[in-house]
């Protein structure tokens, strides 16, 4: 197995909304802010190299919205999904699957491209992977969430006539405690988290002896370890606390490899019990493992 980082450029969130209730005297120390409040995030995938599969976890925010559209999110920087792709030796014929942890613009947009007024898949000889759950979740939206659900990155997905469902546990709502995982290869398997959106996938990677657990939205950037670091975006802010709770105490027992989808700055960390609670251990890039 290999793994690969993939950088798909950076974007920008109210700082307020990014860190919930938390002052900003506090989160700014930690990612300065802008004269408009913004903080820069990152929108990084990862590429999971394995038995003749070559998977795609989550495509970033892509480039098909119009100029309103990315005059709220400041897309920048000079990465883009498939410059990344192609830096690692691949090209996108080659990905044979692409699975989205949720269905936000951020994580989805690249899946699909827009050619004039037509909308084709951006992986053309891929299977798409989501839950049923979390499906029709996100084409049934809610009203403060469906902003973040936009259509034409979601629908054209089914159509391609690939789409496939990991199967959700049949505990899945149960709120006792964070849910063990379900199995997607023998080497990845899946866990759902249900505070930032319903039945969000976060992979869980066995590679080179170590747990490797891509975080999405439950932890954003090593920002948001502290207990209450808890996105303003997320629909059922104390659902996350649990989770995060549950999880960061598993990940120091097993001494996980935290993977970063929005962190600026740190690709990896793992983590550690302090004093002040589970703070960061160390900070690394993927390549280092």
């Amino acid at each position: 197995m290999n793994l690969y980082s993939i950088n798909t450029g950076f974007f920008k969130l109210d700082g307020g909304a990014m860190f919930g209730v938390v002052p900003k005297s506090l989160w700014n120390k930690l990612n300065p802010a802008d004269e408009n409040n913004m903080c820069n995030w990152a929108l990084r995938s990862l590429l999971i190299q394995t038995n003749n599969r070559l998977i795609l976890v989550d495509t970033g925010m892509g480039n098909k919205q119009g100029e309103k559209f990315f005059s709220h999110y400041y897309l920048n920087g000079t990465d883009s999904l498939l410059a990344s792709i192609a830096a690692h030796g691949f090209g996108v014929e080659d990905i044979t699957d692409v699975f989205h942890t949720h269905l936000h613009f951020d994580h989805c947009g690249g899946s699909i491209n827009k050619n004039n007024e037509s909308l084709t898949p951006a992986f053309t000889n891929a299977d798409y992977w989501s839950n049923a759950v979390h499906w029709d979740w996100a084409v049934h939206p809610n009203d403060r969430e469906k902003a973040s659900f936009l259509k034409e990155n979601i629908l054209p997905i089914q159509e391609t006539g690939r789409l496939n469902m990991v199967k959700v546990p049949a505990n899945e709502f149960d709120e006792k405690e964070l849910l063990s995982a379900t199995e997607f290869t023998s080497e990845i398997s899946v866990r759902f988290v249900n505070g930032h959106t319903r039945a969000m996938m976060l992979p869980q990677i066995k590679y080179k002896g170590k747990t490797i657990v891509y975080m999405a939205d439950l932890l954003p950037s090593v920002a948001h370890i502290p207990m209450p670091y808890i996105m303003g975006y997320d629909m059922f802010p104390l659902t996350t606390l649990k989770e995060k709770k549950s999880f960061l105490q598993e990940a120091v027992d097993n001494n996980y490899v935290l993977f970063f989808e929005h962190d600026p700055i740190n690709e990896c960390c793992t983590v550690q019990q302090t004093d002040k609670g589970i703070r960061v251990k160390e900070t690394f890039k993927l390549a280092d493992l």
